[in-house]
Parts: structure tokens; sequence; C-alpha cells
């Protein structure tokens, strides 16, 4: 998936819808962030999460730039893409931040709910920024039913309790938005004429880091060495979260509608909720069959032609 620079292609890139080939793509890439959440419960008692995240932003930067060179692109050359490619990457580390530190304030049903509000922010931003790439009335109805079947599957967030649960619950939404606005750099700066290895090479090489002084501040440590099942954990999360689904999705994100795709990332909770079922027992609710429906009759709407 080379990026081209042409002016033309850039406007165009901006409201293309998914083809066949990148709908079942994108399909993967959040089937596999599912069973990521299960990778990082799965490592949680032995290895803390912001070490987990710093980790593998610091070792998924060297599987990027093994595959860039294997592929013969350029990483160094001056392309005028050193300020926003920074600003992706403090937004990046910043997003994981708030939804580590978050967790511990809110519970994990909450959460998702919250984080997923990225799209939303998407879309926002994309009538100002990338004017090519605005809902239509459909498009946001769309939108609104693909997040409905997210409460069906998690259930509606009551007000937060006492303080520490209502901090929680505005870190992960500021981490939605934070997730939202990397998109929107990339799409709407000069990121989005540079390769996809640059672009998520930028994400690491910052936050990686970033996320390592925050573990530091923290407190974190890893108390004894990890067993195989920590350590398969947290390849899984650098080789193929990092190495694969991210650059994936970037090449994605910068060959078509980043509103259209960022609606997709509504079907990583679901599936996540499916891959704990199937990995660690947890139950699912009943409402889950429609918490699907709702979801993916949200992304035909979203996905409609014009």
């Amino acid at each position: 998936m080379r990026v081209t620079t042409t002016a033309k292609q850039d406007v165009s890139s901006a409201s293309r819808p998914l083809d066949g080939v990148a709908t079942v793509l994108v399909i993967a890439l959040c089937l596999s962030w599912g069973f990521n959440q299960v990778a990082i419960k799965l490592a949680l008692p032995e290895i803390p999460p912001l070490i987990q995240a710093a980790f593998r932003s610091t070792f998924g930067a060297l599987v990027v730039v093994l595959w860039a060179r294997s592929r013969g692109v350029k990483l160094m050359e001056a392309d005028g893409t050193l300020v926003p490619g920074i600003a992706a990457g403090l937004l990046f580390a910043l997003e994981f931040i708030l939804i580590f530190r978050g967790l511990m304030w809110t519970d994990a049903s909450r959460a998702s709910l919250f984080i997923y509000t990225a799209p939303f922010f998407v879309v926002i931003g994309a009538r100002w920024l990338l004017p090519g790439d605005r809902f239509d009335r459909w498009q946001w109805l769309g939108l609104l039913l693909s997040f409905a079947g997210m409460v069906v599957a998690f259930g509606m967030p009551v007000p937060g309790g006492d303080a520490r649960t209502l901090a929680g619950d505005l870190m992960l939404v500021a981490a939605g938005a934070a997730w939202g606005a990397t998109t929107l750099v990339i799409k709407a700066s000069s990121l989005a004429r540079a390769s996809y290895e640059k672009t998520l090479l930028y994400q690491l090489i910052v936050s990686a880091p970033a996320l390592a002084l925050c573990a530091q501040l923290a407190g974190e440590r890893v108390a004894a060495p990890p067993s195989a099942i920590a350590i398969g954990s947290l390849l899984y999360q650098t080789f193929w979260i990092v190495g694969f689904t991210y650059l994936a999705w970037f090449a994605l994100v910068l060959r078509y509608s980043a509103s259209r795709l960022s609606a997709f990332t509504f079907l990583t909770p679901i599936f996540g909720v499916a891959a704990g079922h199937l990995v660690l027992g947890e139950p699912l609710t009943p409402g889950f069959a429609l918490a699907v429906a709702l979801v993916v009759a949200g992304l035909v709407l979203v996905n409609r032609p014009r």
C-alpha cells in the first residue's frame, strides 16, 4: 500500500469510501485490537500497563524501521513532516497515558464507551479540517446507531459516585479526543504525503520515552521475571499490533476517508467482549447480539454511497 504524493490524490483520499479489500482489512484490524485487550489483561498481573505501552512503542519502532528498510522507504529525508510528526507522537503518547491512568479510577465498561467517542471527534473535526470528508444526516445516524450498540453491550454509564470516578471518566473522554486528533493531524497536515511507515515511526519514537517517563513517575515496576504467558502477550502487542496492524491502519488512514474508517473502530470493543468470552471465560450479556446488530447497521449507513 504505497502512499502517493500528488495534490489531486491527497484531496480524493480525504473522502474516498472503503472498497471491499479495505473493509475486510479494517475489520481484521479491529478483531486484532479486540484480542489485544485480552493480551493486555493477561500481562497486567506481572507487567504494569505503562511499562507494557513503553515496551511496545520502543521495540515496535525497531520493527517499523526494519520493515521500511526492507521496502526501501526513506525515513530520514527532510519533507516538512517534523512538526506534525512530533505533534502526532505527543497525541499518541497522551492517549495511552490517559487510558492507563484513567482505568485506575473508572471501570472497564465505562472506559470502553468513553474511549470510543473518538470517531465523533474525527467527524466533527473533519467539518473544518477535511471539508471533503463531511458526514450527511444518514451517516450521522449510522454513527449514533453504532455507538448505541456499544451502550447496549456495556450498559449506560451512570454519573460517577465520587470525584475520582468522574476524573477517570474525563480522562477516557480526553483519550478519545487525543485519538481523534491524531487522525486529523495526519490527514490535514504534510503527513498525508508521507509514507505510512514514517507516520507511525514518529508516533512510536516520541511516545516511547514519554511513556517510559510516566511509568517511572507512577512507580511502576516489574517485581519478578515475567511468565511465558506475560511475555507472549507483550510480544503479540509489539510485533503483531504495532508491527503489523498499526502500519496497516495508518496506510488506510492515508488512503481513505478518516471519518468512515474511524466508525469501524466501534467493532473493536465488540470483538474485545467476544475475545474475553472465548479466552478468559467472561460472560456475554443478553443484549450482545442486539449490540452487534446495531453496530453493523450503523456501519452500513456510514459507508453508504452518497
